[in-house]
């Protein structure tokens, strides 16, 4: 690992969006500080570096601030280029790998919302749901075709962006009894690929860890 100084990331560990900072960032060899984050009493170190939206993941550079998931992860890319580049170099593969992760931003809403019917729900509404979730991601399987990865034959930007996602799919299956591998098996495949790459794999939360974390909810709400 590079021996990087006033290198910190504002984090919470269940977060897929502060995933994919640790997942870059482990590519790339960048030694960090981790700062766990709790979104009930936000600490006032956050309020300050992400003052205008106040939430994670927020990674600190020499003292400045990079905010918002994405802009934080091409920040990375950028800065430490020469390690593991995440973007392709030509302009329009890098304009298709950017789109494809502003397309899972902007579903990430329907996923988060949807996602938590998926665990939360009940009866009709949560197979509805369970159908706009697996559409989703059968358009991302789409999109990675036959590929290895969605850059190709090595982890990319999209990779890094959507492979977070995946821890949560135990809990998803778990809590409404049905297998994201019999409609997506490409998407799975993909995702235990990636998992088998150390960078990722140390960096994602086991799923039964998240499961636990998603039962707390359940409890919290008075879902169980």
């Amino acid at each position: 690992m590079e021996g990087t100084k006033n290198v910190v990331l504002l984090d919470f560990w269940p977060s897929s969006f502060g995933m994919r900072q640790r997942i870059a960032l482990a590519l790339k060899g960048i030694e960090y500080e981790a700062r766990e984050e709790n979104l009930f009493d936000k600490s006032p170190l956050l309020l300050e570096m992400n003052s205008v939206h106040k939430k994670i993941p927020v990674l600190i550079h020499n003292g400045n601030s990079i905010c918002e998931s994405l802009i934080i992860l091409e920040y990375i890319d950028q800065v430490w280029h020469d390690k593991y580049p995440l973007l392709p170099s030509h302009p329009y593969e890098r304009s298709q790998a950017r789109f494809w992760a502003d397309y899972i931003d902007k579903k990430y809403l329907q996923i988060y919302s949807t996602g938590r019917r998926v665990w939360s729900g009940e009866g009709e509404d949560q197979e509805k749901a369970k159908k706009e979730f697996i559409e989703i991601f059968k358009t991302l399987e789409g999109e990675l075709g036959d590929k290895t990865y969605f850059g190709g034959d090595n982890l990319g930007f999209v990779d890094v962006a959507l492979v977070p996602f995946t821890s949560w799919f135990y809990s998803y299956e778990t809590c409404a009894n049905f297998s994201i591998e019999a409609e997506c098996p490409k998407l799975v495949a993909w995702a235990n690929r990636c998992m088998q790459i150390e960078s990722v794999s140390n960096s994602l939360p086991h799923p039964h860890n998240i499961y636990a974390y998603v039962l707390e909810l359940k409890h919290k709400l008075g879902l169980s």
